[in-house]
């Protein structure tokens, strides 16, 4: 009875093991494992995205309470590190803040105080990178472009 309890703990194991491998080695094209408020913390709302190509999104965020803009890109497939870039730039106070290099899932945040102003935001995911220009500046139109290197 033992021996055969053994067995039974041993060949459940080996099969948990294997269901284990199987999960982990499975490809990263499931949803991403993040979303703008884990990047950029609680408190922030998006108000602004743009889609960069079919690789992912560049969203803007705003904390009403500090007047605080972030800026993420978040990946639609996390998986092997690629370039990427998430920045802003607030053109009436000239403040920007830029993030970029290889990652696997996000660039950013960055943060930059936006209340009462115009802010120019964007990212990039491998070579399509996307530009947002005069944004979130009430009756005005903010000019959008996504080009690729």
């Amino acid at each position: 009875m033992r021996f055969t309890r053994s067995v039974l703990a041993a060949s459940a194991t080996a099969a948990l093991a294997l269901g284990t491998m199987t999960a982990v080695a499975s490809p990263a094209s499931a949803a991403p494992d993040t979303n703008p408020q884990k990047v950029c913390g609680s408190g922030y709302k998006t108000v602004n995205s743009a889609p960069v190509g079919s690789l992912g999104t560049v969203y803007l965020t705003y904390n009403a309470s500090n007047g605080q803009n972030c800026v993420a890109t978040i990946r639609n497939n996390p998986g092997r590190a690629v370039a990427m870039s998430a920045w802003i730039y607030v053109p009436d106070t000239e403040e920007s803040h830029y993030d970029e290099g290889l990652f696997t899932s996000y660039a950013g945040p960055v943060y930059a105080y936006g209340k009462g102003h115009c802010v120019d935001w964007g990212g990039s995911i491998a070579n399509t990178y996307v530009q947002v220009h005069g944004s979130n500046c009430g009756a005005l139109k903010e000019h959008r472009v996504t080009f690729t290197r």
